[in-house]
Order: C-alpha cells, then structure tokens, then sequence
C-alpha cells in the first residue's frame, strides 16, 4: 500500500545568506538547502563532465587504506535494510580498495538491473587526504567530520544522527526524505542492537509503506519534508532530525559535514539515553513516573523559579552547568559505574 509523497517545504537560502549569518544557519532548529553552495568545488565540475573525471579526480588523493562497502543482489533494488525474519541483512559487507570499488560501479553502470553497491561514511582525512582542503565549505564548523559517500542507486533507510549534518550532493541526484525528531513514535523504529549501518531505522518502507501493519506512519507523512539536490546543493539536517536518502543514478556521490558545538566535556547525550535505559526503563510504573517527573523539574524545564531563594554565591549542578560542574559529574559517573 502506497502513499502521497510528502510535501512540506524546506526553506531555501542562498549561499550569500549563509556565508553572511553562518552562525544563524548552522545553528538552525529546521532544515535549510542551500542550492550550489558547492557547485564551484572541483569535485562537482568534474563529476559533470562524466563518470570516468569524476573518480579521476577523486582518487588522485585515495591514501591506499581498504575501504568498506555494502553489496546487495539486485532484488534488493538498492534499499539496504534487514533480511525477512530480521536475523541479519539483505547485503553483505565487504573490504575492498577505492579503486576497485569505483571500476566496480563503472562497470555496473550501463546495467538495467546491476547489483547494488555502497560505500558508506568514509572520513576524507584518512583514506582521502588534501580533498577536503580543494572542496571546503565557505565557512568554518567546529571541528567537523567530513565524509564521503559512493554507490549507484541506492536507499539508506531512515534515521538519525546525533551531531548536525551538512550533506553535498557531489554526483548523481539525492532524495531527501525528513522527519521531525516528535515523530519518532510514527516510524516504527527497529532495534538498537541490530543495525544496518549503527544507528537505529525505521522499519516503513517510505516508498511503499504498509499502513495496515504501520498505521501512524500516515501521521509521519503529515510532517515529513522531501526535497531532491543535484550535483552541488547542500541540505542542512539539524541533530536528531530522522531522513531518509535515496541515491538516483548509475553512480552517485555526497560529501557530508558533521559537527556539535557541544564541548566534549559535557559527554555526549546519546550516553545519557543509554544509561536512562540501564538505570530507569525497568524499574517499577510508579518509579518511571516519579523519574519524569524530575526530568521535568531539572532538565527540560526552563523555569528557574526553584532556585529563587538560593544565595547568589551558589554554584549548584541544579542550574547552569559549567564545564568545571560537568567534570565533576564525570567524575561522579566514572566512579559510580565501577560499581
């Protein structure tokens, strides 16, 4: 059973916007695209004179490490996800070097039905070197991931990432496919301990879902955002936002950012869920609900009225957290989990 394509807007910003107010952008609470940010890299001139100039180029900076890829039959038809009883996958991973992975999807190009193959997140600093510093963003991020990601047709099933993500459609066509992070209970996500690719999925096929087994992804559709970028636009994906990307085309290529202005110091939230789990999701229905309630009080709310009588001279865990507080916390959690 099928249903309408999602047709919320993203906003579109020029590259003049951004470069003027990145610090507004980067930090934006929804999506954005912004159309040929990226469109004077080298790497997208070259991937629209052809194929053959577009691994040319990008292997001219290849370092040699073997690189992992995703191959699947072609019944699969490019959509990576788990095997029928969902004791594994329908692909298998395998180690391979840039090189023969891009004669690979040269070769498979002129297929009607070639099998799918994918290379997935692959840090630009390690196995491509120097390509990051022809290919640069016109502002900066703060300490950010560059990655790069190969493959012919393909669909990464939806999901999330912590960090804030800027993706540059390099070669080929995307299809994005977003959800607001309030629709996680729409989406029918699978489990944490088995996973495509390390992050958790939905398990609705957004091409053709099924509404009688998924009945609330119909919700999710209502707030879903869909947008398509050629060879040098970019789409921001704010953190913990849940996309879908489909690759179009015999061989596809896109450049990603991830970043958080989060200090390290302060850990990292996703840890915080997993230690919720272990610590709270078992006890007892009235204990869950006494421990939202001081969630409420002392991490989601705003309010700072509990502190109203407190001496100006107090520096308490309970307000601001400092990074001198956020250490200390450490500390506390390092100690307590050797327990």
């Amino acid at each position: 059973m099928s249903t309408v394509r999602a047709s919320t807007p993203i906003r579109e910003i020029s590259a003049a916007d951004l470069t003027s107010e990145p610090e507004r952008w980067t930090c934006a609470a929804q999506p954005w695209v912004a159309r040929s940010l990226a469109g004077e890299w080298p790497l997208v001139k070259e991937a629209k004179k052809g194929n053959t100039e577009f691994f040319t180029y990008l292997l001219r900076f290849y370092s040699g490490v073997k690189v992992s890829a995703f191959l699947g039959e072609p019944e699969i038809r490019g959509r990576f996800f788990y095997n029928a009883d969902m004791t594994g996958f329908n692909f298998t991973q395998v180690q391979t070097q840039l090189d023969q992975l891009a004669d690979k999807l040269l070769s498979l190009s002129s297929l009607e039905s070639p099998p799918s193959l994918y290379m997935g997140s692959t840090h630009l600093g390690h196995w491509l070197p120097g390509l990051e510093r022809e290919n640069e963003l016109p502002f900066s991020l703060n300490n950010a991931l560059a990655s790069l990601w190969l493959g012919n047709r393909s669909t990464v099933a939806t999901h999330f990432d912590y960090p804030a993500n800027i993706a540059c459609c390099v070669a080929g066509t995307r299809l994005f496919t977003l959800f607001p992070p309030d629709q996680v209970g729409n989406l029918y996500i699978g489990p944490w301990d088995l996973t495509p690719a390390g992050q958790p999925i939905s398990l609705v096929d957004i091409n053709d879902p099924d509404l009688s087994s998924h009945p609330r992804f119909e919700i999710a559709m209502r707030h879903a955002m869909f947008i398509e970028l050629q060879p040098g636009d970019c789409i921001y994906i704010p953190s913990l936002w849940w996309h879908q990307v489909e690759s179009i085309g015999s061989i596809n290529g896109l450049v990603n950012f991830w970043w958080t202005d989060q200090p390290a110091v302060f850990g990292s939230p996703v840890d915080a869920l997993s230690h919720a789990l272990m610590a709270i999701k078992s006890l007892p229905k009235n204990q869950r609900a006494a421990w939202k309630a001081y969630f409420e009080h002392y991490i989601f709310s705003s309010s700072t009225e509990s502190a109203g009588d407190w001496p100006p001279h107090l520096n308490d865990r309970a307000q601001t957290v400092t990074p001198d507080i956020a250490k200390r916390l450490r500390a506390e959690l390092l100690n307590n989990l050797k327990r």
